[in-house]
């Protein structure tokens, strides 16, 4: 071999194993450097996932701290409550004993006054739609008519006995006797746990479903009788309750030797919805005859909106006079001796609205109608004197300008259709009214 040609050797050999390993190295590089970025790539992965996380629990613990904020705060509302409850008396009484008993006084002095366009037969100025005299026939019409006599006075009173407090009320007017200028008891009783004994509403006829009126005496359709009587009320479920009584109904056209039985069943179906189911049965003697009285009745109240309350009241009676106002007589004696009793059904239905803190007012209607038995009208001798059917609609307003002060103002219409013609040959009497109050309550 020669000198040139193992130069020309020498020389290749380095110039072909440079290239290789720069490539070589270069890939090295290249693959640490994409490792690199691989692992920084999968640790900031990490890391996002472990700062997410940290956030999540972040959020759940802030919602334990809000969950555990309300609850404590209705905690504190409970406790409030419980605490202002007991804090704060129903009322302060005036006068209490030295054995415990306390008493609270109450009662309003009332103004009544009407003005009689047409009709209207006693001197009062509450309603007679069931005796207005047929037309033509010595109305009374044109007068203007007042009285206090509505001015009542009261006194709630308890005493604690054992474990429980004897609860009971006293309460007068002045609308008793013939002229109603009179004093006379409308509430008296006393209340122990589930019992009631003394005088109040009857349970069968109550006021509870009445429109509101400014006449003291109600409506067509209405009731407000109040009994002797023994109560007991039995309470299935905060909202339903079975109420039964005992009643004298005090009926002056019978011989009375038994009570009256009736039962009421009050159920709450809603916060603005109540209904009263309502059953009676009375024997009626008249000398050694005698019959069965029964009657059923439906009440309901109904707040449509805030401020807007609907009231309906319903009644079927047969032979019974006492409970429901301005009925034909329950039961009349033939000559032979045996006893016909009326039968009627009566509804009276009305809305009342607020008009603001200081106003409201009410609408409302009622009607009732007796069953055309000939019996009954042939045994009765002055057949003007009952009616085939009665009805009556009033609007009234209500204004107190301060808490203890209130003025009424109220229009009525009505008219009777008596069984039997005046000498006139008129069966139908009006009455037509237009009735004040101003009421001072303390």
């Amino acid at each position: 071999m020669n000198t040139k040609t193992l130069t020309q050797s020498t020389h290749f050999q380095p110039t072909t194993v440079r290239p290789t390993m720069q490539r070589t190295l270069m890939m090295s590089m290249i693959a640490l450097s994409m490792g690199g970025i691989s692992v920084v790539a999968q640790a900031q992965t990490d890391q996002q996932k472990e700062i997410e996380q940290l956030r999540q629990e972040v959020q759940a613990l802030r919602g334990l701290i809000e969950q555990q904020k309300v609850q404590n705060a209705q905690t504190a509302t409970a406790i409030a409550n419980v605490q202002r409850t007991a804090a704060a008396p129903v009322a302060n009484p005036v006068l209490k004993t030295a054995k415990g008993a306390e008493f609270n006084l109450y009662g309003n002095v009332r103004l009544d006054a009407s003005y009689q366009v047409e009709g209207g037969a006693k001197d009062m100025p509450y309603n007679q739609i069931n005796g207005v005299p047929l037309e033509g026939n010595n109305e009374q019409s044109d007068r203007l008519r007042s009285t206090l006599s509505a001015t009542r006075i009261g006194l709630d009173f308890k005493s604690p006995v054992g474990d429980q407090d004897v609860k009971g009320k006293i309460e007068v007017d002045f609308l008793g006797g013939a002229n109603l200028d009179n004093l006379r008891i409308r509430h008296a009783y006393l209340n122990y746990g589930n019992w009631l004994i003394g005088q109040t509403w009857s349970n069968f006829a109550i006021p509870d479903y009445m429109p509101e009126t400014i006449d003291a005496l109600a409506y067509v359709g209405g009731a407000v009788k109040r009994t002797p009587q023994v109560r007991y009320t039995t309470k299935f479920s905060p909202q339903t309750n079975l109420v039964v009584a005992a009643e004298d109904p005090k009926d002056s056209s019978i011989n009375q030797r038994l009570p009256a039985l009736t039962a009421r069943l009050n159920h709450q179906f809603a916060d603005n919805l109540n209904v009263s189911l309502r059953a009676m049965g009375h024997e009626k003697r008249v000398n050694s005859d005698e019959e069965m009285a029964w009657g059923v009745g439906v009440g309901a109240k109904y707040d449509v909106v805030p401020g807007t309350t609907l009231k309906a009241d319903y009644y079927h009676v047969k032979g019974d006079s006492s409970f429901v106002s301005f009925t034909n007589k329950g039961v009349v004696a033939q000559t032979n001796g045996s006893l016909i009793q009326s039968e009627f059904d009566s509804i009276m239905v009305g809305i009342t609205q607020k008009f603001g803190d200081n106003v409201h007012g009410t609408l409302g209607y009622g009607y009732m109608n007796f069953d055309k038995d000939p019996n009954y009208i042939a045994a009765t001798p002055d057949k003007t004197t009952i009616n085939k059917d009665l009805w009556q609609t009033w609007a009234n307003v209500f204004y107190s300008p301060r808490k203890p002060l209130s003025f009424g103002l109220e229009y009525v219409y009505g008219e009777r259709e008596a069984f039997g013609e005046a000498a006139n040959g008129n069966k139908t009497g009006e009455d037509n009214r237009l009735n004040l109050v101003a009421i001072y309550n303390f």
